[in-house]
């Protein structure tokens, strides 16, 4: 129900259509940026962009919108990181010493703890590590995380109330009460 209004709100909108170079341009940091903070390997979210934009090249002239467009690169790419950690195996193959750095700048403070908190995030299960990615990297409502990821919106409320406390009971038992 929820996909249906966020797809009548892109339907609503009249844009001039838009080429895929314009689309790329756009939309290829976001798409890089969540791959990245997901999957914590450069390479890999290479791969996914290219993966991802190949698929929207193909699949551009049935997108209505700007907004549809944005929705759709999420969506897919949120899918495509899933998957690839479960075809992998494995949480995390680069060490995050040497991970380049993403392409949207980071938030002054600790970077001991910075660390340390994309260590204990890289711990979470798939689509819990998800939720947290998209509402902490990419700023999206819960509402907006259901409809991307397609499950209730009780269940994203869900999964990053219990991360949280997860991430909170892992540093305190490492790092002690940071309070």
């Amino acid at each position: 129900m929820e996909r249906a209004g966020a797809a009548t709100e892109a339907k609503s909108e009249t844009v001039p259509p838009m080429t895929f170079t314009e689309v790329l341009r756009a939309n290829q940091s976001m798409v890089f940026s969540l791959a990245y903070h997901f999957l914590r390997d450069p390479s890999a979210a290479e791969e996914i962009a290219q993966d991802v934009f190949l698929q929207l090249y193909r699949k551009l002239d049935d997108l209505e919108s700007a907004a549809h467009v944005v929705f759709w690169l999420r969506k897919v790419t949120s899918d495509r990181c899933i998957d690839h950690v479960r075809k992998r195996g494995s949480r995390t193959t680069v060490s995050l010493e040497d991970a380049a750095e993403p392409s949207i700048a980071e938030k002054q403070g600790d970077p001991l703890l910075n660390r340390r908190l994309r260590q204990l995030l890289a711990t979470l299960p798939e689509k819990p590590r998800m939720v947290m990615v998209l509402r902490y990297q990419e700023d999206l409502t819960p509402d907006e995380i259901a409809a991307l990821l397609e499950m209730p919106v009780r269940t994203v409320k869900s999964h990053l109330q219990r991360s949280l406390a997860m991430l909170r009971e892992k540093i305190e038992r490492s790092m002690g009460d940071i309070r």
